[in-house]
């Protein structure tokens, strides 16, 4: 939570520092560095409270810090200090392994620095806490000075670290190069940890081949956080280990929880999680190639590296104009339709997907619609709670904009007329004004996203406009689709969907107040 924080847009305070740790006790991981108490108020009052509040089950809290600084004894320096005074029963320590770091940005000797990390590793071993030892730019320091890189090494473990982290700061080492470097500085006699930012993009790659050469502690950042480019993904790294090395390395069954996890820190971060995450991303077991599908009809595991249940995720297909019958009579399934049963009507369906997705549709991204479309094919009729009589909008920069819905829903005509911040807007206060009267459930339902792409542009203001409009009930969420020749009707086709849909999974009674 230290080093995943410094990435660029991410802002954590101190209550969501403790919801993260909670998480990341739940996934099961063994230490949870918490940030530096010292060097900032937030981090302080972190360890004060996690003190207090935190019930870790599984984790040991990690207080980070430096080694004493040059000239001081550790037992006179206020940041090491602060570390000893945290009450966190570990200690992360960083200290320079790369001489020209020691040098130009400690300004000491290269004597001084190995004084530094064998003052301040005993002292805080004698005070009763565990001690890491960061060695930063350590790669890099062994490639400008291999001797004084391992000294460093050497002089942690020598003065009681229980571990001596080798760490790829600036991330630019590939895996053969990390892997002998581990292999190599193994020769010292310490028990060594890797810690990789991910600026080559193989973060995860190299924590894997330090393991392979021997290291048995692994840092990481879940979801990939970090500064530049992030650092090693943790429950990326995590499966790996378990999964592909056979190394047991959580609590059984804690794996499964990883998808869970994983997505609610990206609550807390407000940073939207990477649909092409390894393991954990909505797209990591989607399925949109009709050749694909066939083949997972006889067997999911013909294109899946794993079951997506052991990291607690889900296989997906996605129909678009690439699907053919088997992804369409495995989505079918999926949402409670056997229309194998019937090539006929199979057939039609397949065709009527791939001639609106040549309209500009796209189902791949709106299971909603689909669902919609196929519960029409399979019971002869599109579910349908209103017949819009008309809608029309009227906008005026100096009175905002104002949109009129007449319908007829449950035996009742209803005119309404609903105010917003633009057209969509208020065409969506309408209708839900409409038929909120007559189904409450509407109440319940949120626009919380709305995205426009313009195809075929070419055109210019000829060019059809598609609307993708996810909407939520406080507890699930639902993507319809809309295309028209403008951005206004495209949004009212998709709006009309997304109530119908929810209205629908609500288990609403066609035709009933």
């Amino acid at each position: 939570m230290r080093d995943g924080a410094q990435q660029e847009g991410l802002n954590l305070s101190v209550q969501d520092k403790l919801h993260v740790a909670r998480h990341l006790d739940d996934l099961g991981v063994g230490f949870i560095e918490g940030g530096w108490p010292g060097s900032n108020p937030k981090d302080t009052e972190f360890f004060a409270l996690a003190a207090k509040e935190l019930e870790l089950r599984t984790a040991t809290l990690a207080a980070f810090g430096a080694t004493r600084r040059a000239g001081l004894r550790a037992a006179d320096d206020p940041l090491v200090a602060a570390l000893r005074e945290s009450g966190a029963p570990v200690v992360t320590l960083v200290a320079k392994s790369h001489d020209r770091h020691v040098e130009l940005a400690l300004r000491t000797t290269l004597e001084e620095n190995l004084a530094m990390v064998r003052d301040t590793v005993e002292h805080l071993r004698a005070e009763g806490q565990r001690v890491f030892v960061d060695c930063e730019h350590f790669f890099d320091g062994y490639v400008a000075n291999r001797a004084y890189a391992l000294e460093v090494v050497r002089t942690a473990a020598e003065a009681g670290a229980d571990v001596v982290v080798l760490c790829d700061t600036n991330g630019g080492m590939l895996p053969h190069q990390v892997e002998e470097v581990v292999a190599d500085t193994l020769s010292v006699g310490a028990r060594l940890g890797i810690h990789a930012h991910n600026d080559t993009g193989c973060a995860v790659a190299n924590s894997m081949a330090a393991v392979r050469a021997g290291a048995t502690h692994l840092q990481g950042c879940l979801n990939g956080y970090g500064e530049r480019t992030g650092n090693a993904d943790l429950v990326t790294s995590v499966a790996n280990l378990e999964l592909k090395l056979g190394m047991q390395v959580l609590p059984e069954g804690a794996l499964a929880e990883a998808t869970r996890i994983a997505h609610a820190v990206s609550e807390i971060t407000n940073y939207p999680p990477s649909a092409r995450q390894p393991y954990t991303g909505v797209s990591s077991f989607a399925h949109k190639a009709g050749l694909h599908a066939s083949a997972i009809r006889v067997d999911p595991d013909l294109y899946q590296h794993i079951d997506p249940a052991l990291v607690g995720n889900d296989m997906r297909l996605l129909v678009s104009e690439m699907a053919g019958r088997a992804t369409i009579e495995l989505k079918g399934r999926e949402l409670g339709y056997d229309v194998g049963d019937d090539a006929e009507r199979l057939g039609r369906i397949t065709e009527r997907v791939k001639a609106m997705e040549q309209q500009g549709y796209t189902f791949e991204a709106a299971d909603a619609s689909f669902e919609l479309l196929l519960a029409e094919e399979m019971e002869g009729a599109r579910p349908s709670y209103f017949d819009v009589e008309s809608w029309r909008v009227l906008a005026e920069s100096s009175r905002g904009t104002e949109a009129t819905v007449k319908l007829r829903a449950a035996g009742q005509r209803l005119a309404v007329i609903g105010e917003g911040n633009g057209p969509v807007n208020a065409l969506d206060h309408a209708l839900r004004q409409a038929i909120e009267q007559l189904y409450p459930d509407v109440a319940r339902f949120h626009l919380i996203d709305f995205r426009v792409r313009i195809l075929d542009q070419g055109h210019g203001t000829d060019a059809v406009t598609r609307v993708l409009i996810e909407t939520s009930d406080g507890k699930d969420a639902w993507v319809t689709v809309g295309v028209g020749p403008n951005m206004i009707e495209a949004s009212w086709e998709a709006l009309v969907d997304a109530l119908t849909y929810g209205l629908r999974r609500h288990g609403v009674p066609v035709g009933t107040a």
